[in-house]
């Protein structure tokens, strides 16, 4: 995870890492691992959520259905596809909304879409 980090683009960094910590912090239980070249966080075996640093965009991956659903309200207006919430800008990250789908998703188990 830190060659990840290291990899960064500068500008990128210091939200990537911002984003690496909210997840360590929130997601008490689940395990950090490296996925599909990204960092993921998994609960009993089972990516949950990801994140990457890709060419135009960081990415969050909500693999929760039901998360994604309860929270459709705040998500409405960001780039958001099926999974994935996207940030063009590291300085657009709405870090409390992250925060706040990260604890929905630790505090239960769902079904991952």
């Amino acid at each position: 995870m830190d060659g990840y980090l290291a990899e960064l683009p500068e500008a990128r960094t210091p939200a990537v890492t911002r984003l690496r910590q909210l997840c360590r912090t929130e997601l008490a239980g689940f395990t950090e691992v490296m996925a599909y070249g990204m960092p993921a966080y998994e609960r009993d075996g089972v990516a949950e959520i990801a994140f990457a640093s890709q060419k135009q965009y960081i990415s969050f991956y909500l693999m929760r259905s039901d998360v994604r659903d309860a929270f459709a309200t705040r998500l409405a207006g960001h780039d958001m596809g099926k999974g994935c919430l996207r940030f063009r800008n590291p300085a657009t990250i709405d870090f409390d909304l992250i925060r706040d789908l990260l604890r929905a998703t630790a505090a239960n188990p769902g079904k991952i879409c």
